[in-house]
């Protein structure tokens, strides 16, 4: 038996990230301390699409990207910026968000219902 299921790691972090709704992302997205990142796989952001404007950091390797010492950080992973972070609805994203915040960043928040609901609040009036 696991000694910390997935319920429980998601409940902890739950509890210390903010989320942003897809209603208030709009406002947020377009400010030049604000990174957008993408934490799903490859494939899923190949054949979904993604959020205009965000960078891709999958959540396997989130922590090398976000690490100014590994060879495989990426800059725009900046502390002192404002992150948010999605997925597809929003549990990988929200368990992210903690691992940065584990690692030093404050200004972390999770995409509410992530890409799924930005998706369908997006959607072309026909």
């Amino acid at each position: 038996m696991l000694k910390t299921g997935f319920k429980a790691l998601l409940a902890q972090a739950n509890a210390v990230i903010e989320t942003v709704s897809v209603q208030d992302f709009p406002y947020l997205q377009d400010e030049p301390d604000v990174v957008v990142v993408d934490v799903r796989e490859a494939t899923e952001r190949e054949t979904d699409g993604t959020i205009p404007g965000s960078i891709h950091a999958s959540r396997g390797l989130l922590e090398f990207h976000a690490d100014p010492e590994c060879p495989a950080h990426l800059p725009e992973l900046d502390s002192s910026k404002r992150i948010v972070l999605f997925c597809g609805t929003g549990g990988r994203s929200t368990l992210a968000a903690k691992t940065l915040q584990d690692m030093g960043f404050s200004d972390v928040f999770s995409l509410a219902g992530g890409f799924a609901a930005w998706k369908a609040a997006n959607k072309k009036e026909g």
